[in-house]
This record gives C-alpha cells, structure tokens and sequence, in this order.
C-alpha cells in the first residue's frame, strides 16, 4: 500500500510540471488538478496520468467535497463542462453556380462544428469496486446522447478488471476502451483531419454507431479490451460483433508508448435492422517523450478492411510527429498518409498547427494536400478552427 501511494505520489508531482493542453474540465473539477495533469502537447491526447486515471474508471477525486456514507462516496457536485468547436474550412475545387449549404469550395463556416455537454467522473467507490461514467450529449443536433460510458473497475493488486457497457452515435467500437491518441476512438486523435492522420478513421474502423460491452484486463504493462458490439446507436439488437485490442505500454529510451494490435470481425444488425460485416486489422503505434528540448508525439498507423465488409475496401499506413516548439503555447505537426480505396491510390499529406490561447482554450489549423481531387472539392482542404472547453 505504501509503495502505491508513493507510485501516486510521483505521478501528481509529475503531472503538475506538464505542458499545458485544454480538455474537458469535468474531471478538472472532480480532481481539482489542472488540464494539463491528464493530457500530453495539447488535447485530446493522454499522457500516462491521463491513461491511468481512465482505466481507473473516472473515479479519481481530489479536492473536492464528497458526499459520503456506508457504501456510498461521491462527489458533492455533478460534474459538467462544455465542448464548443467553431470551424472555418475551404477546399480548392470550383464553387458552385448556385451556392449550397456545407460547400467547402467557397468557405464553409462551421458554428458551431461541434457543441457538446460531458458529465462524468465517480459513480461509487466501494473499495476495490469502482464506478464511473462519462457521458457526452449534442446540444446542436437532433440526438441528445452522442456517447455514454459506464465502467465497472474492480482492482486486484497487480491488474484492473473492467466491464464497461457504451454507446456511441459515431465513436466507434473501441469507444469502450482505448489509450491510444491514434484515432482508434474517433473523438481521441491527435489532429484534427481525422481520415489524414489516421488509418482507423480513414478504413472506418475508428468511428460509426455502436453499443457493447468491452471487457478490459489492465495491468502496468499493457491492456487487452474485447469488446462485443453491434454497429447501431443505443437499443442494440444482437451484439454479434466483435473487436479486440491488445496493447503494450512500455517507455522506451524515455518515451512512454502505447503500441496495439485491433481487430473487428462478425456479422451484426445495423440502425437499420440490416446485417452488416465488421471486419478489419489494425496496428497502431505512438510515443510521447522530448526531442531536441521539444515535447515531441510521434504516432503511425496502419488499417485494412475487407470488400465484404460494411467499411469497404480500403486499406491506409499514416506516419506523423508533433513537436511543441513554443512551451505551453505552439505545436507544430506534419503527417504523410499512404492508401488506397477500392485499390485506387488515395495519398495525403497535413500539416497542423495549434496555438493553446489557455489550457482550455485553442487556435488550431490543420492543411491537406491530397494526391487526387477529393470528389468536387478539389485536391487541398484548409481547417481553421477555435477550441474551447469550459
């Protein structure tokens, strides 16, 4: 136990000294710590302090006032933050003769992109059992639940066990579980043009309706996570699918990583009540360490998914690095993207940069210049975006 609590102990003092990134604040509160103990460069990417305090469920507090009793521990507050994404995107391809609505070609302004409510952090803490959740809701579309997850963490002395039951409008099937910043979770990628950063979103293994159930084994030096999904958003008929991801989390050469091996495969019912096949491979591999006195991400991806199945035929390899060339303030990142759909080449290549106005608040741009016209929008798409979380 005391060894535990030094471990802990080591890991706050750390984290207190990390760059700054902005995030959700929810758990901000609940730990009353600042953005940047959970999150590496910039958001949403995790840092090994972030990694822990989700496989440990959301159920980490600090300071806050709890609500306390036999069996009962929660915080004193319902934790709540907001997510709003204001976006501006224009691509290269001829404007319209009549303007259109979501026409990148003439400028498209995006407000909001994205403007979500989270919720989240302890549920119970009982011991060994811990519970949390974490749900996210759309508050500019037709949809209120866009994500909810609840796990049930039991902690043995050398492992964590978890079943979390989620759902997704458009996450994934590792939405239940995953720590990687690689886009294996639609929503935890490290730039902001997903399909150009990450082979799982470019395939479609990293997004899309789902509810399950993802049974994750966690130990120090990695995790396992099969999960049973169908791809339908909340009531899911049958979950027959399945998706497995294995990752090793070692530091070397003082970099900490997270290297995965994913795998979706089965036949389940879609939204529709129609039978879909999921099946697809992935590798994935990421490091967070210092370079040249830079805090430095590197990540690279690789995915394939079958004809047969509801992805499509596509296959993609992503190589990247993310380097925080101003401390606390400037990030700058490039990343190449080798792929092929329907075995037609379909390379990329994107620049990115974010400028954290706080921790919570971020100017972000990202550039694409892809290797063939992206249907009628042309073959390079600018991002401009503003970030903030309160």
């Amino acid at each position: 136990m005391k060894k535990v609590a030094l471990s802990l102990a080591g890991v706050l003092a750390a984290a207190a000294f990390a760059p700054e990134a902005s995030a959700i604040p929810a758990f901000a509160r609940q730990t009353g710590m600042a953005c940047s103990a959970c999150h590496a460069q910039h958001f949403p990417v995790l840092n090994g302090f972030g990694r822990a305090f989700k496989a440990a469920g959301f159920t980490m507090m600090g300071a806050q006032e709890k609500v306390e009793g036999e069996h009962l521990s929660i915080p004193s507050s319902l934790n709540a933050a907001m997510l709003l994404k204001v976006r501006y995107q224009k691509s290269n391809g001829a404007a319209p003769a009549t303007p259109t609505l979501d026409n990148t070609n003439s400028g498209d302004w995006q407000f909001p992109d994205e403007f979500s409510v989270f919720f989240g952090g302890r549920v119970a803490d009982n011991g060994a059992m811990k519970v949390g959740m974490m749900f996210e809701g759309n508050t500019a579309g037709s949809m209120l639940v866009a994500g909810l997850r609840v796990p049930v963490v039991v902690e043995l002395d050398a492992a964590k066990l978890s079943v979390i039951p989620f759902t997704t409008d458009a996450l994934g099937p590792f939405y239940g579980y995953t720590e990687s910043s690689n886009g294996i979770n639609r929503a935890i990628r490290w730039a902001e043009h997903r399909k150009e950063i990450s082979a799982y979103q470019y395939t479609g293994m990293g997004n899309g309706s789902t509810t399950g159930l993802a049974f994750v084994a966690h130990t120090d030096m990695g995790y396992i996570n099969i999960s049973r999904f169908a791809p339908q958003f909340a009531n899911a008929y049958e979950m027959s699918s399945t998706a497995v991801e294995l990752a090793a989390t070692p530091t070397i050469a003082d970099f900490a990583t997270v290297l995965t091996v994913d795998a979706v495969s089965g036949t389940s019912y879609d939204s529709a009540m129609a039978l879909q096949t999921t099946k697809g491979t992935g590798f994935s591999a990421q490091a967070h360490g210092e370079l040249a006195g830079m805090e430095t991400g590197l990540y690279a991806t690789y995915a394939k998914t079958d004809a047969t199945s509801m992805y499509g035929d596509k296959q993609a390899t992503t190589v990247a690095a993310d380097f925080t060339v101003i401390p606390h303030t400037l990030s700058l990142g490039a990343a190449i993207r080798s792929a092929k759909s329907a075995n037609v080449s379909d390379n990329a290549t994107t620049f990115t940069a974010v400028y954290d106005l706080a921790q919570n608040v971020a100017a972000v741009a990202n550039f694409t210049k892809y290797s063939k016209a992206q249907g009628t929008n042309g073959d390079n798409l600018l991002t401009m975006m503003l970030e903030a979380a309160w």
